[in-house]
C-alpha cells in the first residue's frame, strides 16, 4: 500500500518527537502492509515548515529506515493549510507536492468558522497546481455544505479520507459523512494520517475491511496514489464493489435537517 498522508518526520509538527518515534511508526506501517509512506508534515500558521526542512528530514529518516532494514520507502510531501497558501510562491508549493508530483495535499479546515475555502483552493488550481483534499469528512464546513465538496471534485480535485474516520474514531457524525462519501463515490484515496505508532497508528487495510470497502482497497491505496505520485492519469474506479447504493450525501444532508 501507499500511504499518502502520514506525519512521520520527527520534531517538526504534532507527529513523533524523536527519530525513534519515527522509526516505530515506520515499523508499524510495514507490519500493516504499507510499503510507501509520504511524509506530510503540517505547513500551517502553527507549524511554519518549509520544503528545505522537510527534504532534509526525509533524507535523514529515510537513511535510518534503510539502516534498520525496513522495507518502507519514504517520500516528501506536506499537508498545507489554506491560511498559508497565499504566502507561498509557486516554486515553494511545487517543492511541497506529494512525492515530487504536481499534486498538493491541502488540509480541509477543522474549525467551524472558516469561510472562502473553496475560493482559495480554486485559486490554487488556477495557478496550475493539482489538489488532493485531506480529510474533508472531518471538516464542519463540508458537513454543513456537502454540495461544495461535490463541486470541487467535479472541478478535478481528489478526496483523501482518513481510514479511522470510517470506523468512528472522530465521532459518529464524521463516520456517517465518510460513509456517505463512499456511497456517492466521492472518495479517491484512504490514508492513515498517522501521527505515531500507538494513538494514531498507520493502519489502513483493516479499516477498509471493517468499513466494507475491501473490494476497493487496491484502487484506494495503490492504483490512485501511484498515479498521483507519477502524475499519471487517475485510473477509473472499479465498478463491482458491492458498495451501498448512492444518494449518500442527500440522505446524510436530509438527516441533518
Amino acid at each position: 500500500m501507499i500511504d499518502l498522508h502520514c506525519h512521520v518526520l520527527p520534531g517538526i509538527d504534532d507527529g513523533p518527537a524523536t527519530l525513534e518515534g519515527s522509526l516505530a511508526l515506520a515499523r508499524a506501517a510495514q507490519r500493516s502492509g504499507t510499503r510507501t509512506l509520504v511524509a506530510t508534515p503540517h505547513v500551517s500558521p502553527r507549524y511554519f515548515n518549509d520544503a528545505a526542512t522537510i527534504a532534509r528530514l526525509v533524507g535523514e529518516v529515510g537513511a535510518a529506515i534503510g539502516a534498520q532494514h525496513l522495507q518502507v520507502e519514504l517520500l516528501p510531501g506536506a499537508e498545507i493549510a489554506s491560511e498559508r497558501i497565499a504566502d507561498l510562491a509557486d516554486e515553494e508549493l511545487s517543492r511541497l507536492a506529494l512525492g515530487g508530483s504536481s499534486w498538493l495535499l491541502v488540509e480541509c479546515p477543522l474549525s467551524p468558522g472558516v469561510v472562502g475555502f473553496d475560493t482559495i483552493v480554486r485559486y490554487l488550481q488556477e495557478r496550475g497546481h493539482r489538489i488532493v483534499l485531506a480529510h474533508p469528512e472531518r471538516s464542519p464546513m463540508f458537513q454543513r455544505e456537502p454540495r461544495m465538496l461535490h463541486e470541487l471534485v467535479r472541478s478535478g480535485m481528489l478526496v483523501s479520507v482518513t481510514a479511522d474516520a470510517l470506523l468512528g474514531r472522530f465521532g459518529r457524525g464524521v463516520q456517517r459523512y465518510a460513509q456517505a462519501l463512499a456511497r456517492d463515490e466521492l472518495i479517491h484515496n484512504v490514508a492513515s494520517d498517522a501521527h505515531d505508532h500507538v494513538q494514531r497508528p498507520p493502519g489502513i487495510a483493516a479499516a477498509l475491511e471493517r468499513a466494507g470497502l475491501a473490494a476497493l482497497a487496491e484502487w484506494l491505496t495503490q492504483a490512485v496514489p501511484a498515479a498521483i505520485l507519477a502524475d499519471a492519469e487517475i485510473p477509473p474506479r472499479p465498478r463491482s464493489t458491492g458498495a451501498a447504493p448512492a444518494a449518500g450525501w442527500r440522505r446524510w444532508w436530509s438527516a441533518r435537517g
